[in-house]
């Protein structure tokens, strides 16, 4: 291992320490990181906080690698990274598991009672890795679902795809999961503004745990005046770290884009682009993931057929918990810096499918619980 390679990375990135042992490790507050801090680095490793611009690699003259433990690249200059030559990559996929886990958790705390996804229909904008994964677990549970995704329908066709307009006006919930972009024949910028937002269907609940600008948050905040059928959850914001202080108090549920805040999502993050790393410098590979992944607290449950999802999902994790103490925080003079100390000191978060769920017998919650993505113990029957 070469111990003289410099590698300066976000310091909320977790296992820094083990999964780049041997190398010279800087760390930094992601959002402050500057220039000055990546002078003599010959890896720099970000996440979502941190623009990667010319600006910030003018004085780099020894960058071999560039990642970002997130799936979005939105921050990223592409094109001037493509132009100077420095390889970049992205951890695809990486926390797509605890957005869904956040999505079905929050659905199941706005829509009260004991199954609410029967005979609702739910639209997925952006079938992405994100879109994808929920579109799976939905269908796995029979449950109607509408997808908009003009790229992907492109490439395979029209049969799976709906259009936006139908999207919005038939969906009883509606799940933003695109990246952010500005350019291209379907840009995602403002993608939903007030037009859109009128045309969403009566009582519908829309989660936004994309990017905060694909809804105009402003016409967002004007609508809700007018229309108090909708509910509304964001988990991101179209200014962040600032948030809209009025906004965030139509909303029905709020949090400090930590969507896909799981530890087994970031140690994933983290992971991959130390897999990058391998390819780059052709060095050694790095230990399977699965051992730098601690039991989970609670990893085993027995409930009874009369359970309800949403006390299952609170095992592991509870919407409302984020929702308390990001209102709280607002209340804050420094409200822009308590939004960075909520996802710094974010608690341990596991997702779904560490916990194995026994004592189901009944096939309709079974196929549930299993689609949602938890363990199921098998059916033990009486021998006689």
């Amino acid at each position: 291992m070469n111990s003289r390679l410099k590698i300066v990375a976000d310091e909320n990135m977790p296992a820094l320490d083990t999964m780049f042992s041997g190398f010279s490790l800087k760390r930094v507050a992601g959002r402050t990181l500057c220039a000055q801090d990546i002078q003599d680095a010959d890896v720099l490793l970000v996440r979502s906080v941190t623009e990667v611009n010319e600006a910030l690699l003018s004085s780099a003259k020894h960058l071999k690698m560039i990642g970002t433990a997130t799936i979005g690249m939105d921050h990223l200059d592409q094109r001037y990274l493509h132009d100077i030559g420095i390889p970049f990559f992205n951890a695809p996929g990486c926390n797509a598991e605890a957005v869904v886990d956040y999505v079905l958790s929050v659905i199941h705390s706005l829509l009260p009672k004991a199954r609410p996804l029967e005979g609702v229909t739910v639209g997925i904008i952006g079938a992405g890795n994100v879109g994808g994964r929920l579109y799976q677990r939905l269908l796995s549970a029979d449950i109607n679902t509408l997808i908009y995704d003009p790229l992907r329908e492109a490439v395979e066709g029209p049969d799976a795809f709906a259009d936006l307009d139908t999207v919005l006006s038939q969906s009883d919930v509606i799940c933003l999961h695109t990246p952010l972009t500005t350019a291209g024949d379907f840009p995602t910028y403002h993608m939903i503004g007030e037009p859109e937002l009128l045309r969403i269907k009566s009582g519908a609940l829309v989660i936004n745990a994309g990017r905060g600008p694909v809804i105009d948050n402003q016409a967002l905040s004007e609508v809700l005046d007018v229309r108090k059928d909708l509910t509304v959850a964001l988990d991101v914001w179209e200014h962040e770290p600032v948030v809209d202080i009025e906004l965030a108090a139509k909303v029905a549920l709020g949090s400090p884009h930590i969507a896909g805040y799981s530890l087994d999502g970031k140690l994933r993050g983290t992971y991959m682009l130390r897999e990058r790393l391998t390819e780059v410098l052709e060095i050694d590979a790095p230990k399977p993931l699965i051992e730098f992944l601690p039991a989970a607290p609670i990893s085993s449950i027995t409930v009874s057929d009369s359970a309800q999802l949403l006390d299952i999902m609170a095992v592991v994790y509870q919407a409302f918990n984020d929702d308390r103490r990001f209102r709280d925080s607002l209340r804050q003079p420094n409200q822009a810096v308590c939004f960075d100390q909520l996802r710094k000191q974010y608690p341990i978060r596991r997702e779904f499918s560490t916990l194995t769920v026994n004592g189901i017998v009944d096939p309709k919650l079974r196929q549930l619980v299993s689609a949602f993505g938890f363990n199921l113990s098998p059916i033990i029957t009486n021998v006689q």
